[in-house]
């Protein structure tokens, strides 16, 4: 395990919407277009208002899983674009590792249990 694998693995589990945010800013965005991201990916199953997604994105700023990496428009227009960091690339990876698992667990108790219901 790197020194990065454990700091990362202090964040885990993600909650849902975290782990969306951080997987919606594999390309830089800003907040309205990780808000657009996170619906889409999740087919209209999450819809983060504005207060879960500045409460997050200002956690994971702290957190240093994200970084500002610039801004966007001019004037009044102008909005915060962020990106993923080392760290935040190692979580996302990670989470997605512990998710796969449980996905391959879920398929087996489905299957245990006599198939689709």
């Amino acid at each position: 395990m790197t020194n990065l694998d454990g700091s990362a693995r202090k964040f885990l589990p993600l909650s849902e919407a975290t782990y969306l945010i951080l997987a919606s800013l594999t390309e830089p965005r800003h907040g309205y277009g990780i808000m657009q991201d996170v619906e889409a990916v999740s087919d209209g199953r999450v819809k983060l208002g504005p207060g879960t997604l500045y409460g997050a994105l200002t956690n994971l700023l702290k957190g240093r899983l994200i970084r500002r990496s610039g801004e966007t428009g001019a004037g009044s227009d102008r909005r915060k674009v962020y990106a993923l960091t080392p760290l935040g690339e190692r979580v996302l990876v990670l989470e997605g590792e512990r998710l796969a698992s449980l996905s391959r667990l879920a398929s087996d108790v489905r299957k245990r249990l006599g198939g689709e219901r």
